[in-house]
């Protein structure tokens, strides 16, 4: 880490300081939550186009008299695809993890400003750690639910 030259018989500075364990959290934490929203993002498009042009070919391919197996093939694919966007709750993925996103940007924008809690708080970076780690809990005990719902409903379809 480079320092810079030391003034007035003063020790050298780190030229940028290391940043405060709860700030680099919370930088750890958004990067994380942005990624997995943007790949849920992603697979929920991938997923929902295929099946939209999928089932857009049926009518087709049975105008075109094509063999009755094609539609079969084309509607079972399209069941297949729905049951994955299920299993792995891409929507549900996407929404949360963009929104635990976008809220934990709040919260740096807050602390980086001194403004909102943190503006009066006595000891901000156990303010913003309290205030992160509530974030990130409160979406994973929302994403254990999503994940017991979608469990639920898959054994009730195969029951």
């Amino acid at each position: 880490m480079p320092l810079e030259v030391a003034s007035e018989g003063k020790p050298p500075a780190p030229a940028h300081p290391e940043p405060a364990p709860p700030w680099k959290r919370l930088d750890q934490q958004i990067d994380w939550y942005d990624r997995r929203s943007t790949a849920a993002k992603r697979w929920y498009y991938r997923l929902k186009i295929s099946q939209i042009v999928i089932a857009a070919a049926i009518p087709v391919s049975a105008a075109a008299d094509a063999p009755s197996l094609v539609a079969a093939v084309f509607g079972s694919t399209i069941v297949v695809l729905e049951g994955i966007q299920q299993l792995c709750q891409f929507h549900a993925n996407w929404t949360t993890y963009r929104s635990t996103c976008e809220a934990l940007k709040h919260e740096k924008y807050l602390y980086a400003a001194h403004a909102g809690p943190y503006a009066e708080a006595p000891d901000p970076d156990a303010r913003l750690a309290e205030r992160v780690e509530g974030l990130v809990s409160q979406e994973h005990a929302a994403w254990t639910s999503t994940q017991q719902d979608a469990g639920r409903d898959a054994g009730r379809s195969s029951g």
